[in-house]
């Protein structure tokens, strides 16, 4: 019988050490955690102040009025805006509006009789506000000056040395630096300090201008725009509400004035009436004329008094 043909069989493989699979998301986390040379990178900003600025107007307000407000809603990226407050309706309910918002802070404009307007500045809830009076108003269409800097863009807020001598004047100031300041990392701002937000205090009133920084190196600037002033009249402990903390003693309030300007005009108009009555109460005493006695006839009564 032939002999059977054995197969020879590979000698068996020493069994493999079974490694352990490393789940895909610790994988992204060793990634992330990861720099380029195997470094903690820095670690990320947020957006920490969140901080929201609520600005909007009453009823009423002029075309003029409205435009100077979309004009500051554009310089701050984190305003909020809401439909127009009904006259009814007190000012205390701004309040309530802030909270459904999430604002903690409020500018609101009012107009007068269609011809004054008045802005109020207020840290809601607790306060302090303040109520001025705006004047000299000229808007961005309206001024069309040659200066122009990013939309939404973080601004460099200036102050002169007059608002540090006075503590109202610092209270406004650091109410102004929390109004228009930009917070830190704001998802609607970009990181770029392109333009100047001016506040002055000069004659009694706060001058705003904008300017646009051209040469960071030379500093020369561009005005861009709104130009107006603020006249403090006001300053109350609470949120549109409270006891009045400072009272500004040199404020005239626009009716006074109008009525001082109509009290003067009629001086002038009674001084005016008094010369012309003087004048007219003159007698004029007509000049002797010499041809007169030429065409005189004599009377009998003149012949006896001659006699």
């Amino acid at each position: 019988m032939p002999d059977e043909l054995v197969i020879a069989q590979p000698p068996e493989a020493p069994a493999a050490s079974k490694k352990r699979k490393r789940p895909k998301s610790a994988d992204k986390k060793a990634k992330k955690n990861k720099g380029v040379d195997g470094s903690k990178p820095a670690k990320k900003m947020t957006w920490t102040n969140k901080q929201r600025a609520l600005v909007f107007a009453a009823r009423g307000i002029t075309f003029h009025a409205r435009h100077l407000m979309n004009d500051l809603k554009v310089l701050m990226p984190h305003a909020k805006s809401d439909s127009k407050l009904e006259r009814k309706e007190g000012l205390y309910a701004i309040n309530e509006i802030c909270e459904m918002k999430n604002c903690n802070m409020s500018m609101f404009f009012e107009m007068r009789k269609k011809l004054d307007l008045f802005m109020w500045l207020s840290m809601v809830p607790n306060g302090p506000s303040a109520r001025f009076l705006v004047q000299n108003v000229h808007t961005m269409d309206e001024l069309r000056l040659t200066g122009n800097h990013l939309k939404s863009s973080r601004p460099l807020l200036t102050f002169n040395k007059a608002f540090d001598e006075q503590p109202h004047l610092a209270l406004i100031k650091e109410m102004l630096k929390q109004m228009f300041a930009t917070p830190n990392m704001h998802p609607k701002s970009k990181p770029f300090y392109d333009h100047v937000l001016g506040f002055t205090y000069l004659d009694g009133r706060i001058w705003f201008r904008n300017f646009q920084i051209t040469n960071q190196t030379e500093g020369s600037l561009v005005e861009v725009g709104p130009r107006f002033c603020l006249w403090l009249i006001k300053i109350f402990s609470g949120s549109f509400s409270g006891n009045v903390i400072y009272e500004n003693p040199n404020y005239k309030s626009p009716n006074q004035y109008r009525t001082e300007l109509k009290i003067a005009a009629s001086h002038r108009y009674k001084a005016k009436a008094e010369k012309n009555a003087k004048k007219a109460a003159v007698e004029i005493i007509p000049k002797e004329d010499e041809l007169d006695e030429i065409f005189h006839t004599i009377t009998q009564d003149e012949l006896k008094q001659a006699g």
